[in-house]
């Protein structure tokens, strides 16, 4: 498709956003061509402001405007419980349950070496650092069900004991409401090791 060369331009910006193809890109550029100027500039100004004003919080490296995320200056925040995640959206997952009342460190990703992210290119030294200068008692690690996360989870484990910290990862399993029916295999093995006493 032929677009005028501003058009065109936009289009292949918003492709490169995740989950967004072709036919996404040209509906949105489509549609910001039909908003008027100042919504369009308040969208522009909003995603400079981000990259501007946005960085990682020095003690979890959680996303924050201060220095220190509102999460880790929380006095009420247990500081001996720690939950580990692979990034900041794992984060803000976590907090939408309100359950945890600990504190939280986000690696920056998981070990993958399909993509040559290996341990020393993640924020485990930091996080050791914290285990022993917070003296955690209970390490949670919350990474993904993947191969990725589950190395990860297992590369992290022997670093953390020698610390004296119990080390437990988040169970995985059903959905609330699922089916076993439509379950797979892999998922009723972790609903069934993920099990609690009632």
């Amino acid at each position: 498709m032929h677009y005028a060369k501003p058009l065109a331009r936009l289009v292949g910006e918003l492709e490169k956003l995740p989950g967004i193809g072709p036919k996404s890109a040209q509906r949105l550029a489509f549609y910001l061509l039909r908003i008027p100027a100042d919504e369009a500039r308040q969208l522009a100004e909003a995603i400079l402001e981000v990259k501007e004003r946005i960085g990682a919080c020095q003690v979890c490296f959680n996303f924050t405007d201060q220095p220190i995320c509102d999460i880790c200056r929380n006095d009420r925040r247990d500081k001996t419980l720690l939950c580990v995640v692979a990034e900041p959206r794992d984060l803000l997952a976590m907090e939408r349950t309100n359950e945890f009342t600990g504190r939280y460190h986000v690696l920056g990703g998981v070990i993958s070496p399909m993509d040559r992210v290996g341990p020393e290119m993640l924020r485990i030294r930091e996080l050791m650092e914290r285990i022993q200068h917070d003296q955690v008692k209970e390490v949670i690690l919350a990474t993904n069900p993947t191969v990725e996360g589950d190395i990860t989870a297992l590369y992290l484990t022997p670093l953390i004991k020698p610390f004296g910290a119990r080390v437990s990862k988040i169970a995985f399993g059903l959905p609330m409401g699922g089916d076993l029916d439509y379950a797979d295999q892999a998922t009723l093995i972790q609903a069934l090791e993920g099990r609690r006493q009632l």
